[in-house]
C-alpha cells in the first residue's frame, strides 16, 4: 500500500503541534510533528497523540480504530490510520507483513508474534517501557529507544 491517503474515518486530527526540523520532539507526553515531515507522518503522529489518555487493553481484538483501550497493535493501527495508511486495525502478527521490508526513512513498524511498536520520525510509539516508572503499560510516546532485536522492521511504501 502506497503513502497515498486511504479511507481516514470521522475523528483523526488534521492539524497539531509542531517543531522545526525532522525529528518530533517529545514534550508533556505529546509530540510535536517536525515540519518537514509529510503531511501523512504528521497526522500519524496527531493521532497516535490522543491515545495518551487511554489504557492498555490486553490482547486487543479492535474491530474499530475508536475504543476505550488500546493494545500495541491497536496503537500502532490507530496512528497509521490517523495517517490514513491502513484501513482496518492489524494485529501483530499481520504487521509483520505491513508495507516494504526494512527501516522507512519517516515510520518504521517493528513487528513480531505478539508484540509490535512503531518508530515515526524519530519517536517510538510503544505501550511498553522499561523506563516508565510506573511500570503500567499503555499507548504511549517513549522517550527512550528499545531494542529492535527478534522485530521484523517494516515500513509504508514511500515513508
Amino acid at each position: 500500500m502506497g503513502a497515498a491517503l486511504v479511507s481516514r474515518g470521522g475523528s483523526f486530527p488534521l492539524t497539531g503541534p509542531t517543531t522545526p526540523g525532522n525529528a518530533a520532539l517529545l514534550r508533556n507526553g505529546l509530540a510535536l510533528a517536525p515540519v518537514n515531515a509529510p503531511v501523512s507522518v504528521k497526522r500519524a503522529i496527531w493521532a497516535a497523540n490522543q491515545l495518551h489518555t487511554k489504557p492498555y487493553r490486553y490482547g486487543g481484538g479492535h474491530k474499530t480504530f475508536h475504543d476505550s483501550a488500546y493494545d500495541c497493535s491497536g496503537t500502532v493501527s490507530y496512528a497509521l490510520a490517523g495517517a490514513g495508511l491502513v484501513r482496518v486495525p492489524l494485529s501483530s502478527t499481520e504487521f509483520r507483513a505491513y508495507g516494504s521490508r526494512g527501516p522507512g526513512r519517516w515510520i518504521t513498524v517493528y513487528a513480531r508474534n505478539g508484540h509490535t511498536f512503531a518508530v515515526i520520525a524519530g519517536l517510538r510509539l510503544d505501550t511498553t517501557s522499561p523506563h516508565n516508572p510506573s511500570r503500567r503499560w499503555a499507548p504511549r510516546w517513549q522517550p527512550t529507544e528499545r531494542m529492535p532485536k527478534g522485530f521484523e522492521a517494516r515500513h509504508p511504501d514511500g515513508l
